[in-house]
């Protein structure tokens, strides 16, 4: 399975980053972050429009797309585990997850999108969500490989 995780802002690099890296190099999937970002001054749907541009310019071909939406799908670990082995072997062996900006999706990529999970229904600061994305997709891992990480 190879997955992107295509992330409207950069990282900069601290203990968020850290603790990502950390992950990363424990997960046995191949992970592309590829990090998109408007610099201009524009707000609300003029921003939400042109980060769906750079999202979907990023989007790799034939890639399922999931965004992370606080008004998608709660998994508990163990589900997000059997939803990630149902995506692979039923749909793609390429997951793309997408992470929005601080205005959220635009319309075109809520309808785009194959599947919404939300990781809660508090509100979390982008990196943050990234570190809980790439921390599920290890924990995923263990879980399906029988080790006992998670308890």
């Amino acid at each position: 399975m190879r997955i992107t995780i295509i992330a409207v802002g950069r990282l900069k690099s601290g203990p968020e980053t850290s603790l990502m890296d950390g992950y990363l190099k424990r997960l046995p999937w191949p992970v592309n972050i590829v990090e998109v970002d408007e610099r201009r001054p524009i707000k609300g749907p003029e921003r939400q429009a042109r980060e769906a541009e750079l999202i979907l310019g990023a989007l790799p071909d034939g890639a399922m797309t999931i965004a992370l939406d606080e008004q998608g799908k709660t998994y508990d670990s163990p589900g997000f585990a059997a939803a990630l082995a149902h995506w692979r072997q039923h749909r793609s062996d390429h997951l793309a997850f997408l992470i929005g900006g601080a205005d959220g999706f635009a319309p075109e990529i809520k309808s785009r999108a194959d599947h919404k999970v939300s990781l809660g229904a508090m509100t979390w600061p982008h990196a943050l969500a990234r570190v809980m994305l790439v921390e599920q997709l290890y924990r995923a891992h263990t879980i399906l490989s029988g080790h006992p990480y998670h308890k």
